[in-house]
Protein backbone atom coordinates (compact mmCIF):
# COMPACT_ATOMS: atom_id res chain seq x y z
CA UNK A 1 0.00 0.00 0.00
CA UNK A 2 1.33 3.23 -1.21
CA UNK A 3 0.39 6.10 1.30
CA UNK A 4 0.15 9.46 -0.75
CA UNK A 5 -1.58 11.53 2.28
CA UNK A 6 1.19 13.00 4.05
CA UNK A 7 -0.56 16.63 3.81
CA UNK A 8 -3.14 15.45 6.15
CA UNK A 9 -1.06 13.12 8.53
CA UNK A 10 2.82 12.06 8.04
CA UNK A 11 3.52 8.61 8.93
CA UNK A 12 5.30 8.56 12.45
CA UNK A 13 9.58 9.17 12.16
CA UNK A 14 11.39 6.59 13.13
CA UNK A 15 12.91 9.24 15.46
CA UNK A 16 9.65 10.01 17.09
CA UNK A 17 9.00 6.86 17.81
CA UNK A 18 12.55 6.17 19.55
CA UNK A 19 12.03 9.65 21.68
CA UNK A 20 8.44 8.76 22.47
CA UNK A 21 9.67 4.87 23.74
CA UNK A 22 12.14 6.28 26.04
CA UNK A 23 11.02 9.64 27.33
CA UNK A 24 7.84 7.17 28.19
CA UNK A 25 9.86 5.83 31.44
CA UNK A 26 11.65 9.35 32.22
CA UNK A 27 8.74 11.69 31.21
CA UNK A 28 6.02 10.83 33.21
CA UNK A 29 6.12 12.84 36.58
CA UNK A 30 4.62 16.55 37.10
CA UNK A 31 7.36 19.16 35.59
CA UNK A 32 6.53 21.37 38.05
CA UNK A 33 7.13 19.19 41.14
CA UNK A 34 11.11 19.98 42.83
CA UNK A 35 11.60 16.17 43.43
CA UNK A 36 14.01 13.89 41.33
CA UNK A 37 11.53 12.26 38.81
CA UNK A 38 9.40 16.11 38.30
CA UNK A 39 13.14 17.50 37.88
CA UNK A 40 13.65 15.07 35.30
CA UNK A 41 10.35 15.29 33.32
CA UNK A 42 11.52 19.32 33.55
CA UNK A 43 14.47 18.80 31.82
CA UNK A 44 13.12 16.81 29.05
CA UNK A 45 10.24 19.37 28.34
CA UNK A 46 12.73 22.33 28.31
CA UNK A 47 15.37 20.63 26.22
CA UNK A 48 12.45 19.51 23.73
CA UNK A 49 11.62 23.43 23.74
CA UNK A 50 14.84 24.69 23.22
CA UNK A 51 15.25 22.54 20.07
CA UNK A 52 11.65 23.41 18.74
CA UNK A 53 12.75 27.17 19.23
CA UNK A 54 15.87 26.44 17.03
CA UNK A 55 14.06 24.85 14.39
CA UNK A 56 11.25 27.84 14.49
CA UNK A 57 13.83 30.36 14.73
CA UNK A 58 12.19 32.02 17.91
CA UNK A 59 13.36 32.18 21.65
CA UNK A 60 12.29 29.44 24.09
CA UNK A 61 10.37 31.80 26.43
CA UNK A 62 8.28 32.41 22.81
CA UNK A 63 7.19 29.19 22.60
CA UNK A 64 4.40 27.40 24.54
CA UNK A 65 3.01 23.39 23.18
CA UNK A 66 -0.25 22.85 22.98
CA UNK A 67 -2.75 19.76 22.44
CA UNK A 68 -2.77 20.67 18.90
CA UNK A 69 -2.70 22.38 16.08
CA UNK A 70 -6.14 23.70 16.07
CA UNK A 71 -5.81 24.32 19.56
CA UNK A 72 -2.66 26.63 18.42
CA UNK A 73 -4.43 28.26 16.33
CA UNK A 74 -7.84 28.77 17.87
CA UNK A 75 -5.65 29.83 20.75
CA UNK A 76 -3.20 32.55 18.98
CA UNK A 77 -5.99 33.86 17.15
CA UNK A 78 -8.33 34.64 20.64
CA UNK A 79 -5.41 35.79 22.71
CA UNK A 80 -4.54 38.31 20.18
CA UNK A 81 -7.48 39.79 19.56
CA UNK A 82 -8.22 40.11 23.24
CA UNK A 83 -4.68 41.74 23.83
CA UNK A 84 -5.89 44.28 21.11
CA UNK A 85 -9.23 44.74 21.77
CA UNK A 86 -9.00 48.41 22.19
CA UNK A 87 -7.11 49.03 18.96
CA UNK A 88 -10.60 47.31 17.10
CA UNK A 89 -12.38 44.28 16.30
CA UNK A 90 -11.40 43.51 12.49
CA UNK A 91 -9.59 40.51 11.48
CA UNK A 92 -7.78 39.68 7.73
CA UNK A 93 -7.50 36.71 6.82
CA UNK A 94 -6.76 34.79 3.01
CA UNK A 95 -10.18 32.91 1.09
CA UNK A 96 -7.86 29.57 1.32
CA UNK A 97 -6.61 29.20 5.33
CA UNK A 98 -7.16 26.16 7.16
CA UNK A 99 -10.66 25.60 8.44
CA UNK A 100 -9.50 25.95 11.71
CA UNK A 101 -8.59 29.71 11.22
CA UNK A 102 -11.57 30.42 8.81
CA UNK A 103 -14.10 28.82 12.34
CA UNK A 104 -12.06 30.98 14.37
CA UNK A 105 -12.76 33.54 12.03
CA UNK A 106 -16.53 33.37 12.04
CA UNK A 107 -16.81 32.57 15.65
CA UNK A 108 -14.81 36.11 15.84
CA UNK A 109 -17.57 37.44 13.48
CA UNK A 110 -20.83 35.83 15.87
CA UNK A 111 -19.17 37.53 18.22
CA UNK A 112 -19.80 41.14 17.38
CA UNK A 113 -16.38 41.42 15.58
CA UNK A 114 -15.83 42.35 11.72
CA UNK A 115 -13.62 40.20 8.89
CA UNK A 116 -12.20 40.80 5.46
CA UNK A 117 -11.40 37.60 3.89
CA UNK A 118 -8.83 38.23 0.83
CA UNK A 119 -9.15 36.75 -2.34
CA UNK A 120 -6.31 34.83 -4.16
CA UNK A 121 -5.13 34.22 -7.88
CA UNK A 122 -5.91 30.77 -10.00
CA UNK A 123 -3.38 29.57 -8.46
CA UNK A 124 -3.98 29.87 -4.60
CA UNK A 125 -1.77 32.78 -3.87
CA UNK A 126 -2.79 35.92 -2.34
CA UNK A 127 -1.74 39.25 -3.50
CA UNK A 128 0.80 41.76 -1.16
CA UNK A 129 -0.89 44.76 -2.46
CA UNK A 130 -4.66 43.02 -0.99
CA UNK A 131 -3.13 42.79 2.35
CA UNK A 132 -2.08 46.08 2.21
CA UNK A 133 -6.04 47.41 0.97
CA UNK A 134 -7.64 45.32 3.94
CA UNK A 135 -5.51 46.55 6.71
CA UNK A 136 -7.77 49.72 8.26
CA UNK A 137 -7.06 51.39 11.83
CA UNK A 138 -8.98 49.18 13.48
CA UNK A 139 -7.27 45.74 12.46
CA UNK A 140 -6.26 44.31 15.24
CA UNK A 141 -4.76 40.93 13.56
CA UNK A 142 -4.30 39.44 10.24
CA UNK A 143 -3.43 35.75 9.63
CA UNK A 144 -1.93 33.98 6.18
CA UNK A 145 -0.78 30.17 5.96
CA UNK A 146 2.61 29.78 5.12
CA UNK A 147 1.54 27.20 2.12
CA UNK A 148 -1.89 25.61 1.23
CA UNK A 149 -2.33 22.50 2.84
CA UNK A 150 -4.88 21.57 -0.40
CA UNK A 151 -2.75 22.55 -3.40
CA UNK A 152 1.05 23.02 -2.29
CA UNK A 153 0.92 27.14 -2.84
CA UNK A 154 3.49 29.17 -0.60
CA UNK A 155 1.85 32.47 0.06
CA UNK A 156 4.41 35.55 0.22
CA UNK A 157 4.72 35.95 4.02
CA UNK A 158 7.33 38.12 4.16
CA UNK A 159 6.30 40.25 1.83
CA UNK A 160 2.62 40.33 3.94
CA UNK A 161 4.48 40.49 7.31
CA UNK A 162 6.34 43.66 6.35
CA UNK A 163 3.37 45.44 4.82
CA UNK A 164 1.49 44.52 8.39
CA UNK A 165 4.66 45.26 10.42
CA UNK A 166 4.57 48.44 8.92
CA UNK A 167 0.90 49.56 9.54
CA UNK A 168 1.19 48.18 13.11
CA UNK A 169 -0.62 44.84 12.75
CA UNK A 170 0.80 41.52 13.67
CA UNK A 171 0.26 38.91 11.33
CA UNK A 172 0.31 34.95 12.76
CA UNK A 173 1.52 32.53 10.54
CA UNK A 174 -0.30 29.17 10.37
CA UNK A 175 3.11 26.80 8.98
CA UNK A 176 1.38 23.49 9.90
CA UNK A 177 2.32 22.37 6.29
CA UNK A 178 5.88 24.21 5.65
CA UNK A 179 7.31 23.46 8.99
CA UNK A 180 9.18 20.82 8.59
CA UNK A 181 10.72 22.30 5.68
CA UNK A 182 12.26 25.03 7.23
CA UNK A 183 11.75 28.09 8.92
CA UNK A 184 9.26 30.52 8.07
CA UNK A 185 10.98 33.85 6.75
CA UNK A 186 9.64 37.17 7.55
CA UNK A 187 8.69 39.54 10.47
CA UNK A 188 5.99 37.41 11.49
CA UNK A 189 4.22 37.74 15.13
CA UNK A 190 2.52 34.82 15.82
CA UNK A 191 3.32 31.24 14.46
CA UNK A 192 1.62 27.85 14.81
CA UNK A 193 2.77 24.45 13.99
CA UNK A 194 1.43 20.65 14.71
CA UNK A 195 3.74 18.00 14.96
CA UNK A 196 1.32 15.23 13.22
CA UNK A 197 2.05 17.37 9.62
CA UNK A 198 5.44 16.73 10.06
CA UNK A 199 6.32 13.14 11.28
CA UNK A 200 5.99 13.66 15.00
CA UNK A 201 2.78 12.34 17.12
CA UNK A 202 -0.59 13.55 16.70
CA UNK A 203 -1.82 15.55 19.39
CA UNK A 204 1.03 18.04 19.85
CA UNK A 205 0.84 21.19 18.10
CA UNK A 206 2.98 24.49 18.37
CA UNK A 207 2.16 28.31 19.51
CA UNK A 208 4.78 31.02 19.00
CA UNK A 209 4.24 34.83 20.23
CA UNK A 210 7.24 36.85 19.58
CA UNK A 211 7.90 39.13 22.36
CA UNK A 212 5.73 42.73 22.20
CA UNK A 213 2.36 41.43 20.95
CA UNK A 214 0.17 42.06 22.73
CA UNK A 215 -1.54 38.93 23.91
CA UNK A 216 -4.54 37.99 26.50
CA UNK A 217 -5.06 34.36 27.02
CA UNK A 218 -8.78 33.50 27.16
CA UNK A 219 -10.46 30.76 29.15
CA UNK A 220 -9.59 29.75 32.89
CA UNK A 221 -6.29 31.00 34.06
CA UNK A 222 -3.35 28.09 34.19
CA UNK A 223 -0.10 27.99 35.02
CA UNK A 224 1.04 25.69 32.73
CA UNK A 225 3.03 26.69 29.53
CA UNK A 226 3.29 30.57 30.70
CA UNK A 227 -0.48 30.71 31.50
CA UNK A 228 -1.08 30.04 27.11
CA UNK A 229 -2.01 26.55 27.03
CA UNK A 230 -4.06 25.07 29.80
CA UNK A 231 -3.38 21.26 31.00
CA UNK A 232 -1.28 18.67 31.76
CA UNK A 233 1.81 18.47 29.58
CA UNK A 234 1.60 15.42 27.22
CA UNK A 235 5.78 15.31 28.11
CA UNK A 236 6.43 11.98 26.00
CA UNK A 237 4.66 13.19 22.73
CA UNK A 238 5.95 16.53 22.85
CA UNK A 239 9.77 15.06 23.16
CA UNK A 240 8.96 13.01 20.26
CA UNK A 241 7.50 16.02 17.91
CA UNK A 242 10.65 18.26 19.31
CA UNK A 243 12.77 15.43 18.22
CA UNK A 244 10.94 14.70 14.87
CA UNK A 245 11.18 18.02 13.54
CA UNK A 246 15.10 18.80 14.15
CA UNK A 247 15.01 14.97 12.16
CA UNK A 248 13.65 16.15 9.60
CA UNK A 249 14.63 19.27 8.67
CA UNK A 250 17.96 17.35 8.78
CA UNK A 251 16.86 15.72 5.76
CA UNK A 252 14.93 18.23 4.27
CA UNK A 253 17.11 19.94 1.51
CA UNK A 254 18.13 16.18 0.34
CA UNK A 255 14.38 15.38 0.42
CA UNK A 256 12.51 18.31 -1.17
CA UNK A 257 14.55 18.10 -4.40
CA UNK A 258 14.10 14.90 -4.53
CA UNK A 259 9.95 14.79 -4.09
CA UNK A 260 9.74 17.97 -6.20
CA UNK A 261 11.07 15.69 -9.06
CA UNK A 262 8.53 13.41 -8.07
CA UNK A 263 5.97 15.67 -8.24
CA UNK A 264 6.38 17.29 -11.31
CA UNK A 265 7.28 13.83 -13.15
CA UNK A 266 2.96 13.56 -11.59
CA UNK A 267 2.27 17.44 -12.76
CA UNK A 268 3.85 16.60 -16.23
CA UNK A 269 2.55 13.51 -17.25
CA UNK A 270 -0.95 13.52 -15.96
CA UNK A 271 -2.42 15.84 -18.55
CA UNK A 272 -0.89 13.61 -20.90
CA UNK A 273 -2.31 10.07 -19.64
CA UNK A 274 -5.68 11.08 -18.81
CA UNK A 275 -7.75 13.73 -21.01
CA UNK A 276 -9.99 16.26 -19.30
CA UNK A 277 -7.56 17.08 -16.61
CA UNK A 278 -6.56 20.32 -14.98
CA UNK A 279 -3.42 19.91 -12.58
CA UNK A 280 -3.89 22.91 -10.01
CA UNK A 281 -1.93 25.15 -7.77
CA UNK A 282 1.21 27.53 -8.46
CA UNK A 283 3.62 25.81 -10.90
CA UNK A 284 6.50 27.14 -9.36
CA UNK A 285 6.19 28.41 -5.80
CA UNK A 286 4.53 25.37 -3.78
CA UNK A 287 5.66 22.74 -1.23
CA UNK A 288 7.98 19.68 -2.48
CA UNK A 289 5.66 17.01 -1.84
CA UNK A 290 1.86 18.28 -3.04
CA UNK A 291 0.25 17.82 -6.63
CA UNK A 292 -2.80 18.23 -6.91
CA UNK A 293 -5.66 17.83 -9.96
CA UNK A 294 -8.67 17.47 -11.14
CA UNK A 295 -10.71 15.04 -13.75
CA UNK A 296 -13.87 16.31 -15.46
CA UNK A 297 -16.51 14.09 -15.80
CA UNK A 298 -15.59 11.89 -12.51
CA UNK A 299 -17.18 11.50 -9.34
CA UNK A 300 -14.82 12.11 -6.96
CA UNK A 301 -15.27 9.45 -4.18
CA UNK A 302 -15.36 6.60 -6.63
CA UNK A 303 -12.09 7.80 -7.67
CA UNK A 304 -10.63 7.53 -4.48
CA UNK A 305 -12.03 4.06 -3.66
CA UNK A 306 -10.46 2.92 -7.04
CA UNK A 307 -7.17 3.83 -5.95
CA UNK A 308 -7.69 2.67 -2.85
CA UNK A 309 -8.18 -0.56 -4.03
CA UNK A 310 -5.15 -0.43 -6.39
CA UNK A 311 -3.17 0.78 -3.27
CA UNK A 312 -3.20 4.11 -3.35
CA UNK A 313 -4.30 6.73 -0.55
CA UNK A 314 -5.29 9.80 -1.29
CA UNK A 315 -7.13 12.75 -0.30
CA UNK A 316 -9.70 14.93 -2.60
CA UNK A 317 -11.57 17.95 -2.23
CA UNK A 318 -14.12 17.16 -4.47
CA UNK A 319 -17.72 18.49 -3.59
CA UNK A 320 -18.59 14.42 -4.76
CA UNK A 321 -16.69 13.11 -1.56
CA UNK A 322 -18.13 15.76 0.65
CA UNK A 323 -21.27 14.88 3.34
CA UNK A 324 -22.14 18.27 2.61
CA UNK A 325 -21.91 17.80 -1.37
CA UNK A 326 -19.93 21.40 -1.60
CA UNK A 327 -16.54 21.98 -2.75
CA UNK A 328 -13.61 22.44 -1.10
CA UNK A 329 -13.35 25.88 -0.10
CA UNK A 330 -9.72 26.26 -1.08
CA UNK A 331 -10.53 25.23 -4.84
CA UNK A 332 -14.00 27.26 -4.94
CA UNK A 333 -11.73 30.00 -3.85
CA UNK A 334 -9.00 29.20 -6.74
CA UNK A 335 -12.16 28.98 -9.51
CA UNK A 336 -10.69 25.65 -10.60
CA UNK A 337 -12.02 22.72 -11.26
CA UNK A 338 -13.59 20.57 -8.12
CA UNK A 339 -14.62 17.28 -9.18
CA UNK A 340 -12.52 14.60 -9.55
CA UNK A 341 -10.51 15.99 -7.57
CA UNK A 342 -7.10 13.74 -6.31
CA UNK A 343 -4.26 15.20 -3.78
CA UNK A 344 -1.15 13.68 -3.80
CA UNK A 345 0.79 14.32 -1.08
CA UNK A 346 3.89 12.17 -0.93
CA UNK A 347 5.84 11.08 2.38
CA UNK A 348 9.53 11.90 3.16
CA UNK A 349 11.27 8.44 1.37
CA UNK A 350 8.24 7.65 -0.87
CA UNK A 351 9.84 5.52 -3.65
CA UNK A 352 10.14 6.66 -7.15
CA UNK A 353 8.89 3.32 -8.42
CA UNK A 354 5.58 4.19 -6.22
CA UNK A 355 4.95 7.16 -8.28
CA UNK A 356 5.37 5.06 -11.52
CA UNK A 357 2.62 2.67 -10.35
CA UNK A 358 0.66 5.16 -9.60
CA UNK A 359 0.74 6.42 -12.99
CA UNK A 360 0.22 3.25 -14.35
CA UNK A 361 -2.86 2.84 -12.17
CA UNK A 362 -4.34 6.57 -12.86
CA UNK A 363 -5.52 6.33 -16.34
CA UNK A 364 -7.70 3.39 -16.09
CA UNK A 365 -9.21 4.29 -12.65
CA UNK A 366 -10.50 7.38 -14.44
CA UNK A 367 -11.44 5.48 -17.07
CA UNK A 368 -13.33 3.00 -15.28
CA UNK A 369 -15.27 6.00 -13.05
CA UNK A 370 -16.08 7.61 -16.41
CA UNK A 371 -17.53 4.10 -18.09
CA UNK A 372 -19.15 3.56 -14.74
CA UNK A 373 -21.40 7.10 -14.60
CA UNK A 374 -21.81 6.54 -18.22
CA UNK A 375 -22.08 9.92 -19.63
CA UNK A 376 -25.19 9.98 -19.88
CA UNK A 377 -27.43 11.96 -22.16
CA UNK A 378 -29.30 14.76 -20.03
CA UNK A 379 -32.98 13.28 -19.26
CA UNK A 380 -34.74 16.26 -20.52
CA UNK A 381 -33.06 18.53 -23.54
CA UNK A 382 -35.53 21.08 -25.33
CA UNK A 383 -34.86 23.28 -28.12
CA UNK A 384 -36.05 26.79 -26.29
CA UNK A 385 -35.84 29.30 -29.22
CA UNK A 386 -31.78 29.70 -29.95
CA UNK A 387 -31.38 28.39 -26.33
CA UNK A 388 -30.49 24.71 -25.53
CA UNK A 389 -31.87 23.81 -21.95
CA UNK A 390 -30.62 20.59 -20.23
CA UNK A 391 -32.27 20.00 -16.64
CA UNK A 392 -29.67 18.41 -14.34
CA UNK A 393 -31.53 19.52 -11.36
CA UNK A 394 -31.63 16.49 -8.55
CA UNK A 395 -28.63 15.11 -10.31
CA UNK A 396 -24.71 15.67 -8.48
CA UNK A 397 -21.60 16.47 -9.83
CA UNK A 398 -19.84 15.27 -12.26
CA UNK A 399 -23.08 15.04 -13.96
CA UNK A 400 -24.25 18.71 -14.71
CA UNK A 401 -20.90 18.70 -16.53
CA UNK A 402 -21.30 15.86 -18.33
CA UNK A 403 -24.73 16.68 -20.19
CA UNK A 404 -23.14 20.09 -20.87
CA UNK A 405 -20.01 18.16 -22.24
CA UNK A 406 -22.77 16.00 -24.30
CA UNK A 407 -24.66 18.93 -25.69
CA UNK A 408 -22.53 21.81 -26.36
CA UNK A 409 -21.79 20.54 -29.71
CA UNK A 410 -25.62 20.37 -30.60
CA UNK A 411 -25.66 24.19 -31.22
CA UNK A 412 -24.06 26.62 -33.57
CA UNK A 413 -20.83 28.73 -32.80
CA UNK A 414 -22.61 31.69 -30.70
CA UNK A 415 -25.82 29.75 -29.52
CA UNK A 416 -26.29 29.37 -25.56
CA UNK A 417 -26.86 26.29 -23.85
CA UNK A 418 -28.83 27.09 -20.48
CA UNK A 419 -27.89 24.20 -17.84
CA UNK A 420 -30.57 23.75 -15.12
CA UNK A 421 -28.81 22.82 -11.66
CA UNK A 422 -29.43 22.34 -7.57
CA UNK A 423 -26.01 21.09 -6.94
CA UNK A 424 -23.35 23.77 -5.17
CA UNK A 425 -20.49 22.33 -7.14
CA UNK A 426 -21.93 23.41 -10.68
CA UNK A 427 -21.71 27.05 -9.56
CA UNK A 428 -17.49 26.83 -9.71
CA UNK A 429 -17.43 23.70 -12.29
CA UNK A 430 -19.51 24.55 -14.95
CA UNK A 431 -17.36 28.16 -15.54
CA UNK A 432 -13.72 25.54 -14.72
CA UNK A 433 -15.07 24.00 -17.66
CA UNK A 434 -15.78 26.31 -20.05
CA UNK A 435 -11.83 27.71 -19.04
CA UNK A 436 -10.93 24.59 -19.90
CA UNK A 437 -12.49 23.57 -22.77
CA UNK A 438 -12.41 26.93 -24.42
CA UNK A 439 -16.32 28.33 -24.31
CA UNK A 440 -17.68 31.03 -22.90
CA UNK A 441 -19.42 31.30 -19.43
CA UNK A 442 -21.91 34.10 -19.29
CA UNK A 443 -23.65 33.77 -16.10
CA UNK A 444 -25.61 31.82 -14.05
CA UNK A 445 -29.43 33.10 -13.32
CA UNK A 446 -32.26 31.79 -10.62
CA UNK A 447 -34.42 29.28 -11.73
CA UNK A 448 -37.51 28.17 -10.43
CA UNK A 449 -35.72 24.86 -8.61
CA UNK A 450 -32.10 25.52 -8.35
CA UNK A 451 -30.07 28.12 -10.47
CA UNK A 452 -29.24 28.37 -14.62
CA UNK A 453 -25.95 28.26 -15.72
CA UNK A 454 -25.44 29.97 -19.18
CA UNK A 455 -22.55 28.84 -21.25
CA UNK A 456 -21.82 30.12 -24.98
CA UNK A 457 -20.44 28.22 -27.88
CA UNK A 458 -17.08 29.63 -28.88
CA UNK A 459 -15.77 26.85 -30.88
Amino acid sequence: MSYFDAASSAPLHPVARQALQASLDEGWADPARLYREGRRARMLLDAAREAAAEAVGCRTDELVFTSSGTKAVHSGIAGVLAGRRRIGRHLIVSAVEHSSVLHAADAHEADGGSVTQVAVDRGGAVAVGAYADALRPDTALACLQSANHEVGTEQPVGEVAAVCRAAGVPLLVDAAQSLGWGRVEGDWSVLTGSAHKWGGPSGVGLLVVRKGVRFAAQGPADERESGRAAGFENIPAIVAAAASLRAVRAEAAQEAVRLRELTERIRARVPRLVADVEVVGDPVRRLPGIVTFSCLYVDGETLLHELDRAGFSVSSGSSCTSSTLTPSHVLKAMGVLSEGNVRVSLPLGTAAEDVERFLEVLPGAVAGVREKLGAPMPEKVVQDEDVLVVDSLGKRCPIPVIELAKVIGDVPVGGLVRVLSDDEAARLDIPAWCEMRGQEYVGEETAENGTAYLVRRVS
